[in-house]
């Protein structure tokens, strides 16, 4: 006769929330991951977020079938008393056991080929026309030309990061190094564990980077009391200096764009030269080495300053195209505080998440992004699928009471200016006080 088996309740379960003592749920059975969390593929974030909760549909969502013969090695023999699974969820699993089945988890096409052959097509015909072609306009062009290769390298680098586009996990890793790291000159590492964050917890205002810009935009009033990013660990202040930016954000948000890329550039030396534990940082910091020889070296090659600065900037703001459409997808949906909650995956990845309406052939420039709640759902799924399956995606969300936010790309811009327009005029009620900075204390000290 076997053990009886041992229960806990999901309140006990909340007190194993932190580093080395990091217990989660998966289909009511209890698992102690404190020690995986050091060697977790996906970085300790993903658990630390979901750390004393039911994960399951967030592990469905990101491991594939063979993953689960691993979880028996964490099992602490616990099992949850007060497991439930609502109906939405239920759901959601059936479906994407329905496109296992299907295959489509392994159905990529031959989007990475076209893909890396457009890229080098792209990269050729800019270094030509730098180095054997004269005039400025050309060499304007080849600027604008390298934007759209880092736009279609980093579609490579993202998808790259969910799921495995080439044929072995070495080639992927070298796929991810040369489109990520080498052309792009943004570290993989550093994007793996940002966008993790952001896929785990989407829209959550102190645990998603990537709704955390401040001081020069808030999406929300709610970054007006300084809470906390629970991702970089510091406080997000709300200052004199914030007012100032957020009050103009809805005037600034396309010029800031065009220099976003500056940003990624230093977000990626930052976690690499960090004490933070990353994953292959040798090899993170030669391809970015790589990045910054050859680029410069090509500027370089411009016959004066002016097209050299031309060529930069045009580069530059071809590229803000795709940071806007990171915006586009998110700013304008709903947003709430605290850690993400994994009983309700299903309705919030839909609920903070908003689609981009377009024509089938126009796939290839939003590079998955279009069907982003598709996308949010199955981010396994290659983005040669993500049409197919939105049919599906819709007749859930409906069945569910569930929102399928769509718009146009023009459209989805007006509602993120709206939204960024109501932060701002808040921002400028001059009656809500700002907590006072390092620089109004240096001012205002007596004695």
């Amino acid at each position: 006769m076997g053990e009886p088996k041992r229960y806990i309740t999901s309140d006990e379960l909340k007190t194993h929330n932190k580093r080395g003592d990091l217990w989660i749920c998966i289909q009511g059975k209890v698992y102690d991951v404190s020690d995986w969390a050091n060697h977790h593929p996906g970085g300790e974030l993903p658990l630390l977020n979901l750390a004393g909760q039911d994960a399951t549909d967030a592990f469905v969502a990101y491991h594939p079938g063979a993953a689960w013969q691993f979880l028996d090695r964490h099992f602490n023999g616990h099992y949850l008393k007060d497991y439930s699974v609502s109906e939405a969820s239920k759901d959601y699993r059936k479906l994407v056991y329905e496109f296992s089945k299907m295959g489509l988890f392994e159905k990529k096409g031959h989007g990475v080929l076209i893909s890396m052959c457009f890229i080098a097509f792209l990269f050729a015909i800019s270094v030509y026309g730098v180095l054997f072609c004269e005039g400025i306009l050309v060499h304007l062009l080849c600027g604008g030309l390298m934007g759209f290769l880092w736009i279609q390298s980093g579609w490579i680098g993202h998808d790259s990061g969910h799921y495995q586009v080439m044929l072995t996990p070495k080639l992927n890793r070298f796929a991810q190094l040369l489109t990520g790291n080498c052309l792009a000159g943004i570290s993989i590492g550093w994007w793996k564990w940002n966008h993790n964050a952001h896929h785990i917890a989407c829209n959550s205002l102190d645990y998603d980077p990537d709704l955390q810009h401040m001081p020069l935009f808030a999406v929300s009033s709610k970054l007006f009391n300084s809470i906390t990013s629970c991702f970089y660990e510091r406080k997000m202040n709300f200052d004199c200096f914030a007012r100032f930016f957020v009050s103009h954000q809805h005037w600034t948000f396309y010029p800031v764009m065009c220099f976003a890329r500056l940003n990624l550039f230093a977000q990626s030396f930052c976690l690499l030269l960090s004490k933070r534990k990353v994953p292959n940082r040798g090899q993170e910091l030669l391809g970015l080495l790589v990045f910054w020889i050859w680029y410069p070296s090509l500027v370089s090659c411009l016959p004066n300053w002016t097209e050299r600065v031309m060529f930069v900037l045009a580069s530059f703001v071809v590229t803000s195209i795709q940071h806007i459409q990171f915006c586009l997808n998110h700013f304008s949906s709903s947003v709430y505080v605290g850690p993400p909650r994994g009983n309700d995956w299903f309705e919030k990845q839909t609920d903070g998440t908003l689609d981009i309406m377009c024509s089938s052939w126009m796939d290839w420039f939003h590079g998955g992004l279009q069907f982003q709640i598709e996308h949010h759902l199955f981010p396994r799924l290659p983005r040669s699928q993500l049409r197919k399956i939105s049919p599906f995606v819709k007749e859930l969300c409906k069945k569910h009471g569930l929102p399928y936010n769509c718009a146009s790309f023009w459209e989805a811009n007006k509602m993120t200016v709206a939204t960024l327009k109501n932060a701002a005029l808040q921002a400028r009620d001059l009656s809500s006080p700002v907590p006072r900075n390092l620089v109004w204390e240096a001012v205002n000290t007596h004695g």
